[in-house]
């Protein structure tokens, strides 16, 4: 059975950016905030912090926005990138809602989550974890 990244406990988040940092360095080999599928930001004027990443959807906006067809739908839920198709038009970071897309610092392609689970094991609040979904 396919598995999704889900976000529990946001309550617990300090914002630490532990994912971030985790994501960037295991799935691009980069130490950068920037290069990475994860965003981790104040929620306002609260207490509380925002993680930002794809949530999976079944019918991805994202992937209909593409005019390369570049992004395919991906078994559980949110989207594969095929980046020999992908010509950066910043169509699909346009068309997500939640803001879950960033565009590559040099190459400006986009920097899309594919719930690998690799962020869940550096998160020491326990929010993340991987969620088993229909396929």
């Amino acid at each position: 059975m396919p598995k999704k990244l889900t976000i529990r406990h946001l309550e617990r988040c300090v914002g630490c950016l532990c994912c971030v940092m985790a994501c960037a360095r295991e799935r691009f080999n980069k130490l950068s905030i920037d290069e990475s599928a994860i965003t981790v930001k104040a929620a306002g004027q609260t207490a509380y912090y925002a993680i930002i990443v794809c949530r999976g959807c079944k019918d991805p906006v994202c992937m209909r926005a593409c005019p390369t067809g570049a992004l395919s739908k991906r078994k559980g839920g949110g989207v594969i990138l095929n980046l020999s198709k992908c010509d950066a038009c910043g169509s699909c970071q346009e068309a997500c809602i939640l803001g879950a897309i960033k565009l590559d610092i040099l190459s400006e392609t986009p920097i899309i989550c594919i719930h690998c689970g690799k962020c869940v094991d550096f998160c020491p609040h326990g929010i993340l974890e991987m969620e088993e979904v229909e396929g």
